[in-house]
């Protein structure tokens, strides 16, 4: 078995833009050789389209380009959006879902490569307002990284699309796992007192590894499973994600990677406790 990859042993700050950059430029291939009907198919997401699935991605890519280049500007958005999230969102998928698929997506486009260049462009050290705690420019991508990585997969499975999935989950394992103590606390759930062990294997066999390495609480399986449940892009039955220990066995019914109130998840498409990877 490979020698585990300990969480201290992160990205370089410039590895996380360049993935940032190849993730959304694999989804861009997907989304671009659709034809204009494909960009109306029906995703896992209720009431959302392949249109709305990348409206969302750029308008929170202008949101974080905000972010990092005009601070007082993101603060007053912001205001507006945790005054009413859920419709502040659909609303900036559903303006966006009304664009000419070609529009939409030169559009999604310019905001990638301008958030991109910002990001880059960031002194050392600084730290950006977000929708809750402010964040690094290599924390900002990271989150870019993950919701571009979930909503992709939205759209792969609309499209039925099977994607190979790459070393580059290993940036939404360590925003999964970073984001236990959320999951919990979202939910008012007393928060677990001690470190779980979280080991998962990448696509190209290494694994990652976080936490004590005698922890009695710990979660194991593929990365890939892993991050398709801390998106909630598929149930937990559905899944070859392991736990051992009460805390661990119940995060894994609530994990989340993402900000915001709970998600619904998604429904089983298997018996209860079957599993499939």
């Amino acid at each position: 078995m490979p020698e585990p990859t300990p969480a201290s042993d992160v990205p370089a700050v410039s590895d996380v833009f360049d993935d940032l950059r190849e993730e959304g430029q694999e989804l861009d291939r997907m989304v671009a050789a659709l034809g204009p009907e494909g960009w109306g198919l029906a995703t896992p997401a209720p009431g959302w389209t392949v249109a709305h699935q990348i409206a969302h991605l750029a308008w929170t890519d202008r949101s974080a380009l905000l972010a990092v280049t005009d601070a007082d500007g993101f603060r007053a958005l912001a205001e507006k959006a945790l005054a009413a999230p859920d419709a502040f969102v659909d609303q900036g998928a559903e303006e966006g879902a009304g664009l000419p698929p070609a529009e939409l997506l030169a559009r999604w486009r310019e905001g990638r490569a301008r958030l991109g260049a910002a990001l880059r462009a960031a002194v050392p050290g600084a730290r950006f307002p977000w929708y809750g705690p402010p964040m690094s420019a290599a924390s900002v991508a990271t989150g870019r990284l993950m919701e571009t990585w979930a909503h992709g997969q939205d759209v792969a499975d609309a499209s039925g699309v099977v994607r190979a999935p790459s070393d580059r989950l290993r940036h939404v394992v360590r925003i999964g796992v970073r984001a236990r103590d959320f999951a919990f606390g979202v939910r008012g759930l007393p928060v677990p007192g001690e470190e779980f062990r979280v080991e998962v294997t990448g696509p190209s066999g290494q694994v990652w590894a976080y936490g004590p390495e005698d922890a009695a609480q710990r979660v194991t399986g593929p990365a890939l499973d892993f991050c398709l449940l801390v998106t909630q892009r598929a149930h937990r039955a559905d899944l070859a994600v392991r736990a051992e220990g009460p805390d661990a066995d119940r995060w894994l019914d609530i994990a989340q990677a993402f900000a915001g109130p709970p998600g619904a998840g998604r429904a089983p498409r298997t018996g209860e406790g079957e599993a499939g990877a």
